[in-house]
């Protein structure tokens, strides 16, 4: 089941990520939305996603895990292929909202599942660590794939054709993922449900450590969201070479920033399961903090892509499989899914709350100062994750 398991997630990165890369040039370039609009798209999406990702959860802790992952590829598959269909802006915001909600399906199903087929308490840090780089190179792989097709056709085609692998890649979820260790409720579902979802807040209250990581959640989430869709934006406005194609600029700078990612995370598996692992958070942060401050005062596109491949290939990646890591390893098997749906919507409230601020100072102001704005929130995280609070963190340990 970890083969499969790991072969799902490299697929899965290979389509989403590529499709992002094609996509975030065509919303810029073939849509011509401003900056505003473009952050805009990520808070309505969010906000529609925050609604639907506990009771998601909580179907996910009381039905089935794995038939909310096939949920979860169906709805993605459609919501990225319709993408590449339209160029206004009223449509695509009603396809990033479809593809916000299909993650509300997986968001926690996958890690449950794999906690509970593997049953290896001692080994499943190191199988989420596995999948973390599994994403980061199937991300670069990706990249570099869709990236070609689209240079090689048309964006928009490229689009279609990914979201249709994606739906495809339902099939596989249906036929090779198994689910022996998990006993759904077959009676009284929306009282049982009820139960799973007051367990889980229960937990999330008791727990200081889950809540320091909840808070950080937020606003690393926040700001990272907002200047992943600024990035093309600014790079463009530095003077990025428009030949061959931008979408070849950003596909080598989203395969340097996986590559620093893979290496990353190999060399601190072992430090962000033990002690360090907060230490390591507020120096990811920090690196955001220099990445943003970069890309908004840069120069030249050349700073630009530094700070692109900084925040990529350090910040992201270890900021996501340490929250990971940290609440599943403080939660419990029946209610598994629905905590690690409650952190995503943090991440989700982080992309509205901060989102829409951002979003406010580019209107208003300038895109350098909404980057500016971005490190801020970075800043925040360090401060909160910092040596001071690491009490509040061993006092979750018991639980």
């Amino acid at each position: 089941m970890v083969t499969v398991f790991l072969r799902w997630t490299w697929l899965r990165a290979v389509l989403h990520n590529g499709w992002w890369l094609v996509t975030s040039v065509y919303l810029v370039v073939d849509a011509g939305l401003s900056p505003a609009e473009l952050v805009l798209i990520g808070s309505v999406q969010s906000a529609f996603a925050l609604v639907f990702e506990v009771p998601a959860g909580v179907i996910a802790d009381t039905i089935s895990r794995k038939w909310s992952l096939v949920v979860s590829q169906a709805l993605m598959g459609t919501a990225m292929l319709a993408t590449g269909l339209f160029t206004s802006f009223p449509a695509l915001l009603a396809t990033q909202v479809l593809w916000g909600i299909s993650w509300t399906f997986a968001s926690g199903s996958d890690v449950a599942l794999i906690t509970d087929e593997l049953n290896e308490p001692g080994r499943i840090n190191l199988v989420l660590t596995r999948a973390a780089r599994a994403q980061l190179t199937g991300a670069a792989t990706g990249l570099v794939l869709l990236g070609l097709l689209a240079w090689a056709t048309r964006r928009d085609v490229t689009i279609v054709i990914a979201g249709a692998a994606m739906a495809a890649l339902g099939l596989y979820v249906a036929l090779r993922f198994t689910e022996h260790n998990f006993v759904p409720i077959r009676t009284a579902r929306w009282s049982s449900s009820w139960t799973t979802f007051r367990r889980g807040v229960t937990l999330v209250r008791r727990s200081r450590a889950i809540l320091l990581i909840f808070a950080a959640t937020f606003l690393v989430n926040g700001a990272s969201d907002a200047a992943g869709r600024l990035t093309q934006k600014q790079l463009l406005d530095l003077g990025l070479p428009g030949a061959p194609d931008p979408i070849v600029w950003f596909t080598a700078l989203g395969v340097a920033g996986l590559v620093v990612g893979a290496v990353v995370l190999r060399l601190v598996t072992q430090r962000i399961n033990g002690a360090h692992a907060a230490t390591d958070y507020a120096l990811a942060a920090l690196a955001g903090v220099l990445a943003m401050l970069m890309l908004a005062f840069a120069r030249d596109p050349v700073t630009g892509a530094i700070a692109v491949v900084l925040l990529n290939g350090i910040v992201t990646p270890l900021t996501r499989v340490i929250s990971t890591i940290w609440v599943n390893a403080r939660t419990t098997a029946d209610i598994r899914a629905t905590t690690h749906s409650f952190l995503a919507q943090l991440e989700y409230l982080g992309e509205i709350v901060c989102g829409v601020t951002i979003s406010a100072i580019a209107r208003l102001t300038t895109l350098p100062l909404a980057l500016t704005a971005c490190a801020v929130l970075f800043a925040a995280t360090a401060v909160l994750m910092s040596p001071r609070n690491r009490r509040s963190v061993r006092a979750g340990r018991d639980l």
